[in-house]
């Protein structure tokens, strides 16, 4: 794995492996800052940042509980978390910024983009993940205090609507025995507990007030208005992925209330009044 080289190069060089050490008293150097490069190689791969993403789109055939859980708000996360940890002490190096942040931002474009194509709600799901996790990757590497505040809202946010919409899904495929935008039934009254949950939790990923996605977003767009020329720089690429965030967030909304808005029908929608008891949407 590439970031164990870069843990051993790291280590090596700062003669030490204690993270808490290697922290505190960063080396430096060419040994540092190759180490680092392959660090954070590892960190792209395991949190899906592009070129490496196409993991997590084919990890959505596991079933929708560990979808919601290891492919959206945890597992995922390890490499964000790595490069939350070590961007304090390395974002100063020359390397850092410039490979985070282009990466972090082609990803949240290029993964919202994606996200625009699926008409498998979990593949929509999935790409939008790729997308936010790119934010996050540009909020942690970017190294400043403020930033960092708002990455750590964001992760909260992102995995309480995250797993939340992928539950929603779940239950569409339970029921609908689909996720195809163009087969989907038109959901009667019966579906409203699970509409109001995808229509919450798709505002939340679209930051819309007073909603926690939105409270995480403000954040982190104040703490790059009143930086450098480069900060707001990135500024305007996390506003042009949070506009494609809130498009394929429109298509969550419009696939439980409106299908045909977003989807050609292949034929004629069935009726599906009803839903399943209250226990079977309770951890959506």
């Amino acid at each position: 794995m590439p970031w164990l080289a870069g843990f051993v190069l790291l280590g090596q060089a700062a003669g030490t492996s204690q993270l808490s050490e290697l922290l505190a008293g960063p080396p430096s150097g060419t040994t540092t800052s190759v180490a680092l490069v392959l660090v954070l190689l590892g960190a792209f791969t395991k949190s899906a940042q592009y070129p490496f993403q196409g993991w997590l789109p084919g990890a959505m055939v596991a079933p929708t509980p560990i979808s919601a859980y290891l492919h959206s708000a945890a597992m995922v996360k390890a490499g964000v978390y790595l490069v939350a940890r070590f961007a304090p002490a390395f974002a100063a190096v020359g390397i850092w910024r410039p490979l985070v942040l282009t990466v972090g931002l082609v990803t949240m474009i290029a993964g919202g983009l994606r996200a625009l194509r699926p008409w498998d709600l979990k593949q929509l799901l999935a790409y939008g993940t790729i997308s936010q996790l790119g934010f996050l990757m540009v909020l942690f590497g970017i190294g400043q205090p403020e930033a960092t505040a708002a990455g750590a809202a964001l992760i909260l946010a992102h995995g309480l609507f995250k797993a939340a919409l992928f539950m929603v899904v779940g239950i569409v495929d339970h029921e609908a025995h689909t996720r195809d935008l163009r087969r989907l039934p038109v959901f009667g009254a019966g579906w409203t507990p699970t509409k109001v949950v995808a229509v919450v939790s798709a505002a939340s990923m679209a930051a819309v007030a007073p909603l926690a996605g939105f409270i995480a977003k403000e954040k982190a767009y104040d703490a790059l208005l009143h930086g450098t020329a480069n900060d707001k720089l990135v500024l305007a690429g996390l506003v042009a992925g949070s506009v494609l965030t809130v498009a394929y967030s429109a298509r969550i909304v419009a696939a439980m209330l409106r299908p045909d808005l977003v989807a050609p029908p292949e034929g004629p929608r069935p009726a599906s009044p009803h839903a399943r008891p209250g226990p079977f949407r309770a951890p959506a």
